[in-house]
């Protein structure tokens, strides 16, 4: 999650072949400039030994399947086969079984963050399948590939390779022990080093923020993260929309952030199925059907997501699964 680009469930098969490549081979820090510096770097500022970072580097592995499979992630499918990952009776029922058994930690964090029920459920479903893949990829291995072979995204990826290591001893844990998803995500809400340090919370009161492990800490840290990216307690996420003529194409150029209010949408022929607040600020959300494109309003409350990752079929997964697992939750069917 980065505020991510990845999706981990969707790509378990793609982690599993990175896993197991036989192209991958040792790091050796002699050969790396970049590493040397950032070596010095976390020795002048934050008090590390050199040796004893050398040491761990030499667990490292380049592995260069990782930057294939960052170069093909499933979020660039078109809705209509991406939404088939997520969107299964299986998950709904999974996430019903989630919800039944966390449902005291997903009030409190409901009550605590207003982040409702199904939003936690379905975002914990969508990375890892509710614990069930939280990948397999030594997080050193990713984060040291990203940061010395992946040019395009190497000034973030450096950045979170630092914030690995200040969390490996904030939590006493050897960084190569580490594993998580190809992109350096990691735990059941699959959160970025950077955020695990800044959200993670100790919601289970055991005296450890372990989003790894502990159902309890992750479904906290998921609605504390979107609560402070402005989570609106009550507020809709999205809501189907009606196309008059061709002037709604400029405002979906405006991209996910809501910008306009809904009565001025009207003006470009967009119109909410819902009428509940003309002064709500609105996106134009298009995704791709099996015979040719479709619209939705997103709300802030989508856009909020998507800082959970930077992906609208993302947020439109998450909400429809969280959706089905409410229903299911709801209904007389058991979970």
């Amino acid at each position: 999650m980065y505020t991510r680009f990845i999706t981990l469930g969707a790509l378990s098969l793609t982690c599993l072949l990175v896993a197991v490549s036989p192209r991958a081979h040792a790091l050796n820090v002699a050969k790396y400039p970049a590493l040397q510096g950032l070596i010095a770097e976390m020795a002048d500022q934050y008090g590390y030994a050199p040796q004893k970072l050398r040491k761990t580097f030499r667990c490292a592995r380049i592995r260069p399947e990782i930057i294939e499979a960052m170069e093909r992630p499933k979020e660039l499918l078109p809705w209509f086969e991406y939404s088939r990952i997520f969107l299964t009776e299986e998950n709904v029922q999974r996430g019903a079984r989630f919800w039944k058994k966390h449902e005291a930690a997903l009030t409190r964090a409901g009550e605590k963050y207003g982040v409702p029920a199904e939003i936690v459920v379905a975002i914990i479903g969508v990375e890892t399948q509710f614990g069930r893949n939280k990948g397999n990829i030594p997080i050193l291995d990713a984060l040291a590939t990203l940061t010395l072979e992946y040019p395009a995204r190497s000034v973030f990826f450096r950045r979170e390779l630092i914030e690995f290591l200040l969390l490996a001893r904030e939590l006493d844990i050897d960084a190569c022990r580490f594993k998580g998803s190809y992109a350096g995500a990691m735990g059941l809400p699959q959160f970025m080093p950077s955020n695990y340090r800044r959200f993670a919370l100790d919601f289970d009161a055991n005296g450890a923020r372990d989003i790894l492990e502990s159902p309890e800490d992750a479904i906290g840290s998921v609605a504390a993260y979107l609560k402070e990216h402005g989570w609106e307690s009550g507020a809709p996420v999205t809501d189907e929309a009606n196309l008059k003529g061709t002037r709604y194409f400029w405002i979906e150029k405006l991209g996910l952030k809501p910008t306009l209010p809904v009565r001025q949408l009207a003006h470009y022929g967009i119109f909410p199925r819902r009428h509940e607040n003309a002064e709500r600020r609105a996106a134009l959300i298009s995704l791709e059907g099996e015979y040719g494109p479709f619209y939705r309003l997103g709300y802030n409350n989508f856009y909020v997501i998507t800082r959970y990752n930077h992906n609208r079929r993302y947020a439109m997964a998450v909400y429809e699964l969280g959706e089905r697992i409410r229903q299911r939750m709801e209904s007389k069917t058991p979970p």
